[in-house]
């Protein structure tokens, strides 16, 4: 393989950082979002209490529509880092192929 194709090889195996982060970001921020509201819609006794720890961690989130909306924000935010974070970590093993 000459020098010219293991440099484009290189670049296609390469992850874009801002799409992974942005895909985590949804898949993490519309999993959160969906699991309140479901659990608002199902009802019942003690409605989302397992649900309602994150607020330890995400301050202002609770089991309601509005705490769905700040806690997709939330995990956004984390879900973007991750995938910030898988795309860094992959590319850099990618680089020492």
């Amino acid at each position: 393989m000459t020098g010219h194709e293991r440099e484009v090889e290189s670049y296609l195996l390469r992850l874009n950082g801002r799409a992974w982060g942005i895909a985590c970001g949804l898949l993490f921020g519309v999993g959160l979002f969906v699991a309140t509201n479901f659990l608002l819609i199902v009802g019942g006794k003690n409605v989302g209490q397992h649900l309602s720890l994150l607020s330890v961690y995400f301050p202002g989130y609770a089991v309601s529509f509005l705490g769905s909306v700040v806690g997709f924000v939330y995990a956004f935010v984390v879900g973007y880092a991750t995938g910030r974070i898988i795309c860094f970590v992959y590319n850099l093993a990618a680089r020492a192929k």
